[in-house]
């Protein structure tokens, strides 16, 4: 009886099950405790599974079939033994899990997650796409010389090497720098075309969303006149990811056209959030964006700190007439969301990546490194290919170079 409503749950969908080739005792069936296990086939292979199963000597029951319906009913002779809805029963599965999690996290967020089993028509994780993913942008780029991209860390990052890979997947040569090759001064950020700030747990994350990195070039003059030359220079492009982002955005000061970017606050729900989000592509200046605008995509996200703050109230406003808004977290049915945890964060009007005043620069709390390839995702289409659509990210900054 679990075992089947938990496989219904994950599914969000309905059961139909006879349970006549178990036995004469209904309770004895549905709640032993002996070994077994219940798989589900496509209908095309179940006599060939069946078939298997027998062969190998193993007894092998037709139990029923999923429908969309919304409902679980047991039956046996015809007799409908029990019934109830998917949503109430999960309610009843779930409730000792939310009870826990109102007393530990913030408890307006415990309760939208709740709520959220009662929707049976959340259609889930959908992707719509406003460009072919298997067009490949940087191809004509790819046999010319390879633009030098910094792949910059700090103590704790650890996101470096999907990001590395994206870049150099995209026609870049991507080279490991660490934060104390600039402060050395062994490495200067003139000899880069690009930059890219990887995530991770920066200063294990306890000075404050991205903080301290920033601190380490705000407060380092030689570190303070290599990044604020590198921002000013029109030929150059940056990305932030994750803790990325959070010391790009306190860097502001010294990134042109950045004036009205938030801080990065603790997230609403009082947890680490390390979760598969829809997001949409807005209409934005990021040049890492092109092409993209009105995509809605699933993407990683995981930090702890990705509330976006703004200043006043007409940053936002002044953000959007400046196509400097990048991307906002999105609901499964595509609507701008500050609902738990589609938006994990809790984020003013669901926005989660940004750009400067000439997109050159753009920051983002989502991993798009991370779900570059498509079966890093946890969940895709079937028509997607290797590569999936965040790509299409960095393929933009090789097109962008040139």
């Amino acid at each position: 009886f679990v075992t089947l409503c938990e496989m219904a749950f994950a599914g969000r969908c309905g059961l139909e099950v006879r349970i006549d080739g178990l036995g004469d005792d209904p309770v004895a069936a549905l709640f032993n405790e002996e070994l077994g296990a219940v798989i589900q086939v496509r209908e095309a292979d179940r006599e060939v599974i069946l078939n298997s199963l027998r062969e190998a000597g193993l007894t092998a029951q037709l139990l029923g079939r999923p429908n969309s319906q919304q409902r679980i009913s047991f039956a046996k002779a015809g007799r409908i033994l029990f019934a109830d809805n998917r949503a109430g029963l999960q309610r009843h599965w779930t409730q000792t899990s939310y009870r826990l999690q109102s007393l530990r996290d913030e408890p307006g967020c415990a309760r939208q997650e709740y709520d959220n089993v009662s929707d049976a028509k959340d259609p889930g994780l959908t992707a719509s796409l406003s460009f072919d993913p298997k067009e490949d942008v940087a191809a004509p780029f790819l046999n010319l010389s390879k633009p030098r991209v910094a792949v910059l860390r700090e103590q704790g990052v650890n996101g470096q090497i999907e990001m590395a890979w994206a870049f150099h997947r995209s026609g870049f040569e991507a080279v490991d720098v660490h934060m104390q090759d600039i402060l050395s001064g062994e490495v200067k950020l003139d000899d880069f075309t690009g930059l890219a700030a990887c995530g991770g747990f920066s200063y294990g994350d306890v000075l404050g969303a991205g903080r301290g990195w920033a601190n380490s070039i705000l407060l380092h003059s030689r570190a303070r006149d290599a990044f604020q030359g590198f921002f000013a220079r029109t030929d150059r492009f940056a990305l932030g990811v994750c803790n990325g982002c959070q010391m790009m955005s306190a860097l502001h000061e010294i990134i042109p056209g950045t004036e009205d970017w938030p801080s990065f606050r603790r997230n609403r729900s009082e947890q680490f959030e390390a979760r598969f989000c829809l997001v949409e592509v807005q209409d934005s200046r990021s040049i890492m964006l092109e092409g993209m605008r009105g995509s809605r995509l699933p993407i990683a996200v995981a930090h702890g700190e990705g509330r976006a703050e703004f200043g006043d109230d007409d940053a936002v406003r002044r953000l959007e007439s400046g196509h400097q808004l990048a991307l906002r977290y999105v609901d499964h049915y595509g609507q701008t969301t500050l609902h738990y945890p589609q938006n994990p964060n809790g984020s003013t009007n669901g926005i989660t990546g940004l750009c400067n005043a000439d997109g050159r620069i753009t920051i983002m709390m989502p991993h798009p490194e991370r779900v570059v390839r498509t079966v890093t995702n946890s969940w895709h289409p079937a028509e997607w290919g290797e590569d999936g659509p965040w790509l299409r990210l960095f393929a933009n900054a090789r097109k962008w170079v040139g």
